[in-house]
């Protein structure tokens, strides 16, 4: 527990440093999603879009294992049965070991990888959300939320 707590705290820090974008002219693919299991409110960043920007107008090269990840948890997505809550726990368990090895395997630097801060964060959000949520009706909104995420991914990322 205190090895995942001192991970995220490094994670967190690296996202501040890492907060140099332009604003974008689109709208953001998620909902402000805030319920967690204790009834506590988790601020999700909506407005994560108006601070990505192109590669002048193109988009940026990610490495491989990104690319990579995004796509399996695109797939667990689509091909993780979710009926029961414990199947949306599970399935953000999953969602959060995919994740893990992103961020352990990125080797992006500059302002791709600033980019992909801004992008992960409120991914990271989500996941942490579906890990944690109680009813099953929120927990599809945020798997749904998470899945449009997932999916901007290719408008700034190659």
């Amino acid at each position: 527990m205190k090895t995942k707590i001192i991970f995220l705290m490094i994670l967190s820090l690296s996202f501040i440093n890492c907060k140099q974008a332009v604003k974008e002219d689109t709208k953001s693919p998620g909902t402000n999603l805030t319920k967690t299991a204790s009834g506590s409110e988790q601020q999700v960043n909506t407005n994560w879009v108006e601070e990505m920007s192109l590669n002048n107008g193109t988009k940026w090269e990610a490495n491989l294992e990104t690319t990579s990840g995004i796509a399996d948890m695109a797939k667990l997505i689509v091909e993780t049965k979710t009926v029961y809550i414990e199947d949306y726990r599970n399935l953000g368990n999953a969602l959060n070991e995919v994740k893990n090895n992103i961020v352990k395997q990125c080797t992006m630097t500059g302002v791709s990888h600033d980019n992909l801060h801004v992008f992960l964060h409120p991914l990271i959000q989500k996941i942490e959300l579906l890990q944690k949520t109680d009813d099953t009706e929120t927990a599809a909104k945020i798997k749904e939320s998470i899945n449009g995420h997932l999916k901007s991914y290719y408008t700034y990322f190659d």
